[in-house]
């Protein structure tokens, strides 16, 4: 499965549906990523399609996580 790092650590990961055997794959940020959003923030995103919108708020999300 695809997953970014930084420092060696995982920052964010892909889980296929097929794979998985799940109606949706996730899209997940591990601790490392940096994602926070004051005492409660999203860690984990359930994708049933890709639209381009979605694309670049992966994007986003991704850099943000990374930085």
């Amino acid at each position: 499965m695809p997953a970014y790092a930084k420092d060696g650590k995982i920052v964010c990961f892909f889980q296929s549906a097929q794979k998985f055997k799940s109606r949706c794959a996730t899209l997940g940020f591990n601790d490392p990523a940096n994602l926070d959003d004051g005492t409660m923030w999203p860690t984990a995103f359930a994708l049933t399609e890709l639209t381009a919108d979605d694309e670049a708020r992966i994007g986003a999300l991704v850099k943000q996580a990374a930085s």
